[in-house]
């Protein structure tokens, strides 16, 4: 039972009213004492006779509020693995060369192809 109708949120008076009235028009018994007259009053809402015994605490419910597992683990910073510029052209340069001596030796270019390619490459460079 609660001590004080401080200590549930709003959302928790609501539901607990909400069963409690479910209950009452269910024909079930009334916790508190009301006279004829207050029933009337109330024009047998059982919403309104399920907030009157929830605001005399004549309610037995309790609420369960489970908190998430403490662990002891700690986070590990993270680590910065950023690269120069140069590195990255390196690195590039690295992989187009394993690519192009892994395609020769699949077959995937011909020696036409690869000489049509030297050709390009050298009157590239010849106009700078």
């Amino acid at each position: 039972m609660a001590e004080s109708i401080s200590e549930f949120t709003r959302f928790e008076i609501a539901r607990i009213i909400g069963a409690r009235a479910l209950q009452i028009s269910m024909d079930a018994p009334l916790l508190i004492k009301i006279s004829e007259a207050e029933l009337e009053v109330m024009h047998y809402d059982a919403l309104k006779i399920a907030e009157k015994e929830f605001k005399c605490g004549a309610l037995p419910i309790s609420v369960r509020r489970p908190m998430p597992l403490k662990t002891g683990a700690k986070l590990k910073a993270v680590r910065d693995d950023s690269m120069d510029d140069e590195k990255i052209i390196a690195k590039e340069r690295e992989v187009e060369a394993e690519i192009a001596e892994k395609a020769e030796e699949m077959g995937l270019v011909n020696e036409r192809d690869n000489e049509d390619s030297i050709i390009e490459d050298n009157s590239s460079g010849s106009d700078e």
